[in-house]
């Protein structure tokens, strides 16, 4: 199985690491500066779970990439949506599956525009990882899933054939006959945790200690939670009470990574991530107040920065 990894980032530099070391036939597609931090000095991973170097990991640029591949895995932020597509749309032939890490949904109407929704599975991760200065991947807790399914849940062969490839190499690898599920479930999670903590510009446990903190953090879940399930993906059981439960930790210093952009000047994904379920909120006639509150900041935000 071919599997072609688009960038070596955090993300992808990580699970497709994890795969190369297991010995699987992966390549990155990566840009001219990337490729040449990987030919010096290896792909490098810093990981609680292990660390490892890989030297001379296989590479190539989008102008040369002719080949087609059997999976390709897709790990960018929306924003650079557009131009992924334009660099790995070569390696697509009529059998590939693409399986995106995206948050939300939005992208999954793109990539079937352009390459045909029987090419395009569901898929999701959860870790957290970061390059740091000298470009080594790192991962800063143990924690490491990756999901990926057909979206009409079915565990078709192919799906098979990338869960054996990817459970040999990546501890929390699991196909999902539930994707959709899934992937809206993490977007619930997401989004409130992104709307509240970029908003307010600090941590849960600075938000809970504030004055209608906890009510505003539950409100916020509600109006994602509400959107959800107006799109027939209700979420519940353990995951909604999970959720709850990390979103009412006293003294919880966690933040979003869109807050922490912010803190940093970068670009952030407002439109895919919150501006979308906006979207599919006023389709479904919900309202959701705070939602379009934080909107609003990070367009707000958006334009700040661009000057």
């Amino acid at each position: 199985m071919r599997i072609l990894v688009v960038g070596a980032g955090a993300i992808g530099g990580y699970f497709g690491g994890r795969l190369l070391q297991a010995g699987r036939d992966v390549t990155f597609l990566v840009r001219p500066r990337r490729a040449g931090e990987l030919a010096s000095a290896g792909l490098v991973i810093k990981s609680p779970n292990g660390d490892v170097t890989l030297k001379n990991p296989p590479t190539v640029q989008a102008d040369a990439l002719k080949d087609k591949f059997d999976v390709v895995l897709l790990s960018c932020k929306a924003f650079d949506l557009d131009d992924a597509i334009k660099s790995f749309a070569a390696a697509v032939g009529p059998n590939t599956a693409i399986i995106p890490m995206l948050n939300g949904m939005k992208h999954l109407d793109i990539l079937d525009q352009t390459f045909g929704a029987e090419r395009v599975l569901g898929g999701l991760c959860a870790i957290a990882a970061t390059l740091n200065e000298q470009r080594e991947v790192v991962q800063l807790q143990p924690m490491q899933a990756i999901s990926y399914g057909e979206r009409d849940g079915k565990l078709s062969d192919r799906v098979k054939a990338i869960d054996g490839a990817f459970k040999s190499g990546i501890t929390g690898a699991a196909a999902s006959q539930n994707i959709m599920q899934d992937m809206w479930e993490k977007w619930v999670f997401l989004s409130s945790l992104a709307a509240s903590t970029s908003l307010m510009r600090t941590s849960v446990g600075n938000i809970l200690a504030a004055p209608g903190g906890r009510d505003f953090l539950l409100g916020m879940l509600d109006e994602t939670s509400a959107i959800a399930s107006a799109s027939g993906y209700p979420p519940g059981g353990p995951f909604f009470e999970r959720v709850k439960g990390n979103l009412t930790t006293e003294g919880s210093p966690m933040t979003a990574s869109m807050f922490r952009d912010i803190k940093a000047g970068l670009p952030v994904e407002a439109d895919h991530v919150i501006g979308d379920l906006i979207a599919r909120a006023d389709a479904a006639k919900v309202p959701v107040p705070k939602l379009r509150i934080a909107y609003t900041h990070l367009k707000a935000y958006e334009k700040q920065r661009l000057g």
